[in-house]
């Protein structure tokens, strides 16, 4: 590997190189006019107006021979009279991307490398991504901006420091083509809430209302529009009205009126291509969708109970006590009979928003100081190729240095990492020893980073981000409880985590990331099963049980005996046996644990509620009463009360057979993977369930990634089901005139609720599906006891009064010291 840079090149790495503080926003446009809009304590909001010359990243000079002497090199633009249109640069090194090529305006340099490209392939080439990756590199204009100048956004802000307003539309329903606006409630950055209701139901009324609205974020001048599924209904909703009704949507600062696409990794289908996803952005302000920071949460902790606002409000403790709760799909009735309980509703949803976002969203708002990205873009950035990314090509270019191009490998596969299941069933007095950041930290321990990284930036970053994290841990330790200091410094910990853990995963994707290097990222897998290897041997000599093991940590069941002193003990000597840079800490005790299979288990803590882990026991697209059942039942199985598991059994079995369970209870929510076209082509040699169900409610387009609640009927039916809800994750079609809908899904005598599930097929799914996964905890004849039919009980059934839970010992390879390299051993 390279020698290090110096502290301050290395800092400029992460952090660019320009002080300018305070920005809250910038956008550029491709002809090279780019804004800054700055916070400043003194004059408030200042705009800066600035020119930069848009550029480009080409491997070779050849699709712009043709420009002669239009065409000069960079040092030469002001020689003669009249600067050139084009010049460029060649960078150092041997990457295979080595030559800036700058204009007045990116028209210009787009429209002299197509043209050459099309004389080179002899066929037209119409826009840049046409070209091979391995060719070129463009950015967007405010990712050109900010790579060029070493600018990062909120440099000395606070993410209070921020002005943030939240708005929610309550419409009539869901299609933006037939139903409309009638209530939008907005938070200003203050915290005074407003509602702005239609006066009427005309189309005027809802014209005036819009109207309204934007006149309302003028008046606020908010740097920040929040909202949680922003982007996957409410400004795609709001876009839609205001161009049907013809009202200038002027939420920008800049510009004329109205929402400009941009690409994205989550957001709806593009009109023109549903394959592609897009969102909408406005020039000056950052629209920011809670939904993204819930998914990113939940993608780490995998705690919640789901992603809607109402659910992740309630579990993090932002939801009031009174909170108003209206069904969905009853919330415009409602309103004519009651509006003032929809006030309220709506009042909560916004204060909801942002407090979540306050919550959750310090990670991007902390990343947004770093990588030469809008802010917008961080919050649903990807790790790897939204932050890491980014952060290399900045530092290369500071440094004058070429970049390589994405290659696909050599074929090398990727060696999986070490995980081991030692024993199945129910286990107490669990301890978990967590090693912190096991891969980054080998790849820093012993200097392993990307072969074609010649400069070392990737491990630059690494070291630089776990040093910086390690300090804002002491300082949000230090802070009081709640304050703005503590929440700046947990927010910094959690983005350079975020960042530091994608480093392994970055490394090892082959194809995916400019830098990618499956040998380096197999040397490190390498040293990582050592580590867990001699992690585990030691635990096991110190008397433990091991239970499970992984790149995150060990779980391991105590001796009877043993106090939290001894169990700490154990794990503080295992400890001072690793590498210096990799950490063993004691990350919790618990009373009892269900190992079920690798990386799926259940922890019923000392004191608090069970905690679920892996798709066996939470998985988005699980029927909800088989959930229901296995959360009843797993708190008694781990402690040992195998007859309230055999109670629960019988009571779901129960309400299935008497229709007591709603439709959604039955109904498995999946995500569309196929297009109309993809289906149907092969229909005719397999039919699926969730696409038969879709065809039966009427639809015949619906788009890739769309998510659908579905179920099977009577007769072998396939349904769907639409409970119209604000609530949504992703893309929402339509009510089908034919599918399966519930009014008011909570009321057990919703006369529109149709019940006609196939009662025998959730019978089995019941018990093929949901009680197996108790079977390791179980004898095979305890097993067949606690979950016999309760209708045809058997006279040889053994009794359960004094049956226990089992743990077995499952077959693993042996961890042999040799498999661990010395450098281990201090």
């Amino acid at each position: 590997m390279p020698p290090p840079a110096a502290p301050a090149i290395e800092d400029a790495w992460l952090w660019g190189w320009d002080p300018t503080p305070g920005i809250v926003s910038v956008w550029a446009e491709p002809d090279g006019r780019a804004s800054v809009w700055r916070r400043d304590p003194s004059a408030g909001l200042v705009r800066d107006d600035v020119r930069f010359r848009p550029w480009l990243i080409l491997a070779s000079l050849d699709d712009l021979a043709h420009l002669g002497p239009r065409l000069c090199p960079e040092h030469a633009r002001d020689a003669r009279n009249g600067a050139p249109r084009i010049t460029y640069r060649e960078l150092a090194g041997p990457g295979a991307l080595r030559f800036l090529v700058r204009a007045g305006d990116m028209a210009t340099l787009t429209a002299a490398i197509l043209h050459g490209a099309a004389r080179r392939l002899g066929r037209p080439v119409g826009h840049l991504r046409d070209l091979p990756d391995d060719q070129l590199l463009v950015l967007p204009p405010e990712e050109q901006y900010l790579v060029a100048t070493g600018r990062t956004y909120f440099r000395g802000l606070r993410f209070d420091d921020l002005r943030r307003l939240q708005l929610d539309l309550e419409t009539t329903g869901l299609d933006a083509a037939r139903d409309r606006i009638f209530l939008v409630a907005v938070r200003d950055p203050g915290g005074a809430i407003e509602l702005l209701e239609a006066r009427g139901d005309r189309p005027a009324d809802e014209a005036d209302l819009i109207a309204r609205l934007v006149e309302h974020v003028q008046a606020r001048d908010p740097d920040v529009i929040e909202n949680h599924n922003l982007h996957g209904f409410d400004l795609p909703f709001l876009a839609e009205r205001a161009r049907l009704l013809g009202v200038p949507l002027a939420l920008g600062r800049a510009g004329p009126p109205g929402l400009r696409p941009r690409a994205a990794r989550r957001g709806i289908a593009s009109p023109g291509n549903p394959q592609r996803r897009i969102r909408y952005t406005v020039p000056g302000r950052e629209l920011i969708d809670t939904l993204d920071a819930v998914l990113r949460h939940d993608f780490a902790a995998r705690d919640l109970p789901g992603h809607g606002l109402k659910a992740v409000a309630r579990h993090l403790g932002l939801a009031a006590d009174d909170r108003e709760h209206i069904p969905g799909a009853q919330i415009h009735d409602v309103f004519r009979r009651d509006p003032a309980r929809v006030r309220r509703y709506a009042a909560a949803d916004v204060a909801e928003v942002a407090g979540l976002a306050r919550l959750l969203g310090g990670a991007a708002f902390a990343l947004a100081g770093m990588a030469p990205r809008r802010y917008e873009r961080l919050a649903d950035a990807g790790a790897a190729t939204g932050v890491i990314d980014p952060l290399l090509v900045r530092a290369y270019l500071r440094s004058g240095a070429a970049l390589p191009a994405h290659e696909p490998g050599d074929g090398t596969p990727h060696s999986g990492a070490a995980l081991h299941l030692f024993a199945a069933g129910v286990a107490h007095r669990v301890v978990k020893a967590d090693v912190a950041s096991l891969y980054p930290s080998l790849m820093r321990e012993y200097r392993i980073g990307p072969a074609r990284d010649r400069l070392g930036v990737l491990l630059a970053i690494v070291d630089r981000l776990v040093e910086h994290r390690l300090a804002a841990k002491a300082r949000g330790r230090a802070a009081p409880a709640g304050s703005p200091e503590r929440y700046v410094a947990e927010a910094m910990s959690a983005a350079m985590k975020l960042v530091v853990n994608s480093a392994y995963g970055y490394l090892g994707a082959t194809g995916l990331t400019r830098f990618a290097d499956v040998h380096a990222a197999n040397r490190v897998t390498q040293h990582g099963r050592a580590v867990l290897a001699l992690l585990c041997r030691e635990l096991a000599a110190r008397g433990v049980t091991l239970l499970e093991a992984d790149t995150d940590g060990v779980y391991f069941a105590a001796p009877a005996a043993w106090t939290e002193a001894d169990e700490r003990r154990v794990v503080a000597e295992v400890a001072a046996l690793l590498p210096a840079r990799v950490h063993l800490e004691f990350d919790g005790r618990y009373a009892a644990m269900l190992s079920h299979e690798p990386k799926n288990y259940a922890l019923q803590p000392y004191d608090g509620p069970l905690v679920l882990r892996g798709v066996a026991f939470r998985s988005r697209r699980a029927e909800p009463f088989g959930e229901a059942f296995l959360r009843r039942a797993l708190e008694p199985l781990l402690a040992g009360d195998l007859i309230a598991v055999q109670d629960a059994y019988i009571a779901t079995v129960t309400a299935l057979r008497r229709r007591a369970l709603p439709t959604r209870d039955v109904a498995a929510r999946v995500r569309l993977t196929k297009s109309p076209e993809q289906y149907l082509a092969a229909r005719d040699t397999r039919h699926e369930l969730v696409y038969e169900a879709v065809l039966a409610s009427g639809r015949t387009t619906w788009t890739i990634g769309e998510h659908v609640r579905v179920y099977r009927a009577t007769r072998g039916r396939s349904r769907l089901l639409v409970e119209p809800s604000e609530e949504i994750e992703g893309d929402d079609a339509p009510i089908p005139a034919d599918a399966a809908q519930a009014r008011d899904p909570c009321n057990p005598h919703d006369p529109h609720d149709p019940r006609d599930y196939d009662i025998e097929h959730y019978l089995r799914v019941l018990r093929d599906t949901y009680a197996a996964r108790l079977v390791r905890a179980l004898s095979p004849e305890d097993y067949a006891a606690v979950f016999a039919d309760p209708e045809q009980p058997s006279l040889f059934a053994r009794p359960l009064r004094d049956a226990r839970p089992i743990l077995t010992p499952m077959a693993v390879p042996e961890l042999a010291p040799e498999t661990a390299s010395p450098a281990l051993y201090r």
